[in-house]
């Protein structure tokens, strides 16, 4: 078995070698904030540009090696990390802070994206044939170096459904994972990397900005892969346009759920929309940030969503028992700590539930249970926010025009969410909503990991794909006789 964490502690991947950087910065557990996880490496701008170098070098002989050959070493690096999935959850939950079942799950899910987009390459890689006034022939190849941009909230998955279709598709990468939590995936990252020749794969960390200039103001970098916020985005967006590169984000999100009417709100699918608020303590773009619910059931919504707080169990995620963990760090906390302070002071009605799995550790730690705010309106800037937290206003509405035009009064347009038992409704309405996604009784991801749809508006910059990702890696090209 390959040694992995704590090898890749402190250190950065560059052309195959693991490099010890004097410069680094502390990895804290979000639970225990007294406590040191690892160190992350803060690379120099000097480190970032020999990282370009190497990812350069490399891609010379990478783009031109057979598909059969990439998807053979994938299939066994997929291998060879099922294998350290049990013993590596819980660092995962040291430095993220999800709960244990969410941190398995996420692990389980990388190698799954790596098994599932090496199938894809062999089906999707070959030619399309055109016929008529002349022979066509679509071909594809590899756009060039990558820059791999991933964030704190959902690090392994993120990164994976970037960095691997990038790989089997012949580019060669540079990652920056985000100093918060970068462990995990540097782990994950050192066993792939083993299987592909040096350069292919590399890793630089540290400051966002300072790594950032440099991936976007290199031309040899044709392609950046970013996940975060919408500000950031657009400043990558900016910079990059001076070389024109190739750019693919997956930006904030401010998602509704609309529940109508007619809407089953049993048991299960008060789980549901409550597991859509709560996944990663609310700390995912695509979670429910809002809640529309048709004034007939307003009262009764509220209440049940109530009672199924109050069943959360907060606590230090590696605990079983514990359902929702930490907030992932003192920035994030902070921000969604102030943000309930003034709606509260506002007027708004903030009702806080659920249960402290350790009442004498609760301050050492980013705990925070999970609150209801009701009593605001469309323009409330708990409404208008992306909280990314445990938090959930709940409005009323009164005619489907009401329902859609507040689920569209946002800068946002990532997912959405419909609920009511009439699938014609649930459509017709789909139609209208300014979302990339839209789910019907849920408020999920598509289970099938090959699917990818882009937000609207300022929620992303990309394309819809059913290949894994693969085409936003790659360039299409006409061949004719």
């Amino acid at each position: 078995m390959i040694e992995t964490y704590p090898y890749t502690s402190g250190k950065c991947l560059i052309n195959g070698e693991w490099r010890e950087i004097e410069k680094t910065a502390k990895v804290i557990n979000p639970a225990h904030t007294n406590e040191v996880v690892g160190e992350v490496a803060l690379c120099s701008p000097e480190l970032v540009s020999e990282a370009i170098d190497s990812a350069a070098a490399a891609f010379k002989g990478w783009s031109r090696s057979n598909i059969h050959d990439r998807a053979a070493r994938m299939n066994e690096a997929a291998g060879e990390l099922e294998r350290i999935i049990e013993e590596s959850v819980s660092l995962l939950v040291r430095e993220n802070g999800k709960a244990l079942v969410e941190a398995k799950i996420d692990l389980l899910r990388c190698v799954d994206v790596m098994r599932g987009s090496a199938q894809e390459l062999l089906e999707w890689w070959e030619p399309e044939k055109y016929t008529g006034k002349q022979n066509v022939q679509v071909r594809r190849r590899p756009k060039g170096v990558t820059a791999v941009v991933t964030p704190w909230n959902s690090p392994m998955i993120l990164t994976f459904k970037r960095v691997i279709p990038a790989v089997l598709t012949g580019n060669t990468v540079i990652v920056k994972p985000a100093t918060n939590c970068p462990l995990t995936i540097m782990s994950f990252l050192k066993v792939v990397a083993s299987y592909f020749p040096a350069g292919v794969i590399n890793i630089v960390t540290g400051s966002g900005r300072v790594i950032g200039d440099i991936l976007c103001s290199d031309s040899r970098v044709r392609t950046v892969a970013f996940v975060g916020s919408t500000e950031t985005g657009k400043d990558i967006m900016r910079k990059s346009s001076s070389t024109l590169q190739k750019l693919y984000m997956e930006l904030g999100g401010n998602d509704p759920a609309i529940v109508f009417e007619d809407a089953n709100l049993d048991k299960e699918a008060i789980e549901r929309l409550k597991m859509g608020v709560l996944r990663a303590a609310g700390q995912v773009c695509s979670a429910v940030k809002r809640i529309y619910v048709h004034e007939s059931r307003y009262d009764e919504l509220v209440e049940k969503m109530t009672k199924a707080f109050e069943r959360v169990v907060v606590g230090d995620g590696i605990q079983p028992e514990v359902t929702m963990g930490p907030l992932n760090n003192e920035v994030q906390f902070n921000y969604v700590t102030e943000l309930l302070e003034r709606t509260s002071q506002s007027g708004a009605n903030v009702v806080t539930a659920g249960i402290q799995l350790d009442p004498d550790t609760w301050n050492q730690g980013y705990f925070m249970l999970p609150s209801i705010v009701t009593g605001v309106q469309q323009d409330s800037e708990i409404v208008q926010a992306e909280q990314f937290g445990p938090v959930i206003p709940i409005l009323p509405f009164s005619t489907v025009d009401e329902a859609v035009e507040m689920a569209n009064d946002s800068r946002f347009g990532l997912r959405a969410s419909v609920w009511t038992e009439n699938e014609e409704t649930a459509i017709e309405v789909a139609d209208r909503l300014e979302a990339g996604a839209v789910f019907h009784n849920n408020h999920t991801i598509f289970k099938d990991l090959n699917l990818d749809f882009p937000g609207l508006k300022e929620s992303g910059l990309s394309r819809e794909t059913r290949h894994g990702s693969l085409e936003l890696f790659a360039d299409s090209y006409g061949f004719a006789d």
